[in-house]
């Protein structure tokens, strides 16, 4: 898929689905702004990129998404940078494991800030900014359809997800903008493996049935890609036919 000189941010982007979707891109010839927390990871992802792809076309900001004002901030630097903006692909995520008589305000407040208002705030930015012809893609789960026990602020926010990824589709078509989630089910990275569920038995994870970061990036791509045009609000399902059952 060809992004040659267009320019994307992608969340979330110190590893996993992350990482491998800025590589996608960089792949297909576009510019990407890494955002995220952590700083550090992102010096490393910035130079073990920069051996493999043209290093005017990497830059990273550190960005916590439930803030506004940091949101808007990588905007900026995005746009400064590169001079554009093309892609948004809202990935940041976390969780929390516990029981529902043992969470909190502040477990959930801390989830759907994350989870939900980071892709708002991220697409607000867009309406406001986006060039005509640009794209959104929400990273949901398959959660947000059949979940598990322990993690109601998380499935919660996913769903809420594509209830604003509908909306916003109806919203961005006036201004040329297409918006559309993914739900990726069992992926290979330290968030499934580090889940209590999983670790538990609660949630049975076959290895056969476990899918890699690139897996979901290529999805992600496609969704970006100008080979689906026509394709808007929509959330497709990457989840090694996980769903298919319901």
């Amino acid at each position: 898929m060809g992004f040659d000189q267009r320019i994307a941010i992608v969340t979330g982007a110190s590893g996993g689905i992350g990482l491998a979707t800025v590589r996608r891109l960089l792949q297909g010839g576009a510019s990407v702004m890494l955002a995220d927390l952590h700083q550090d990871r992102l010096d490393a992802n910035q130079t073990d990129l920069g051996r493999e792809f043209d290093p005017a076309r990497i830059a990273t900001v550190t960005c916590d998404v439930s803030h506004e004002d940091q949101v808007i901030a990588a905007v900026d630097a995005t746009v400064n940078r590169f001079g554009a903006w093309d892609y948004i692909v809202n990935n940041a995520g976390t969780m929390i494991f516990k029981p529902i008589e043992q969470q909190t305000e502040r477990d959930w407040r801390l989830i759907l800030d994350v989870d939900l208002l980071g892709a708002f705030f991220f697409t607000k930015q867009a309406f406001l900014r986006m060039r005509r012809g640009g794209a959104i893609v929400n990273v949901s789960s398959v959660h947000a359809v059949e979940t598990e026990p322990l993690v109601a602020p998380y499935a919660a926010a996913k769903a809420a997800l594509l209830s604003l990824t509908r909306s916003a589709a109806l919203e961005g078509k006036a201004r040329g903008l297409r918006v559309n989630a993914i739900l990726p089910g069992a992926v290979d990275t330290p968030m499934l493996w580090n889940n209590p569920n999983v670790q538990a038995g609660v949630e049975v994870i076959d290895k056969a049935d476990v899918g890699s970061a690139d897996d979901i990036a290529a999805a992600i791509a496609f969704l970006l890609a100008d080979d689906s045009r026509f394709v808007d609000g929509t959330s497709l399902r990457v989840d090694g036919a996980r769903l298919a059952r319901l």
